[in-house]
């Protein structure tokens, strides 16, 4: 019911900034929550923030609340996930999520019904 398409990654410098987007489209009326999650090769998927699709609520995982800032733009169906200060252990691919209702699995993959598949952030030092 909902399509979700990342873009804004690329090859960086480390110190460097990017804004990532996640572009959504169907029915986005559906949409409680969208969240983003990363995974490196070889490590465990990490779950980065989300924040509920009336842009009142934002979480963050742990170590994530300094340096990294979502957001959505309601009007363009566009939820955002600005990064600064990018460190070499931020390379991973980054994926954004919908969840359709509210659960206490938000934190986590289980709590998500759509994903994207993904926009690569490389961080050189």
């Amino acid at each position: 019911q909902v399509q979700l398409v990342e873009s804004g990654g690329g090859l960086v410098q480390a110190g460097d900034s990017l804004r990532l987007s996640c572009a959504l489209s169907g029915r986005t009326d559906r949409t409680y929550a969208v969240g983003w999650f990363r995974q490196a090769p070889g490590m465990e998927r990490e779950f980065v923030s989300r924040i509920t699709w009336s842009g009142d609520f934002a979480f963050y995982g742990d170590g994530m609340k300094g340096r990294f800032s979502i957001s959505v733009d309601n009007a363009k169906s566009v939820v955002y996930l600005q990064i600064e200060n990018l460190k070499p252990e931020d390379t991973a691919l980054y994926r954004c999520t919908a969840a359709q209702g509210y659960s206490s699995y938000l934190s986590t993959a289980r709590g998500y019904d759509y994903w994207g598949q993904g926009t690569q952030v490389t961080v050189s030092s």
